[in-house]
């Protein structure tokens, strides 16, 4: 998938089934907190580093991995 230099927001990932899925099964109910809802207009980018503070890196860089091979 394109993320297009990590400035794809919030809702291009959460409208396309397939990166959907990828955080569904990362994240799990986590997608069910209104934050999500919320952060629809932010870019990937800065949704990364907002989710610093709670994720460790690693998770972090793998869901950025999984999403680049869709």
């Amino acid at each position: 998938m394109d993320l297009k230099y990590n400035t794809i927001t919030v809702r291009e990932l959460l409208d396309n089934p397939k990166s959907r899925a990828v955080f569904q099964r990362r994240f799990g109910k986590l997608m069910l907190h209104p934050v999500v809802s919320a952060s629809k207009s932010l870019t990937l980018a800065q949704i990364t580093e907002m989710a610093a503070v709670y994720l460790p890196q690693k998770t972090i860089d793998e869901t950025l991995a999984e999403l680049k091979r869709i």
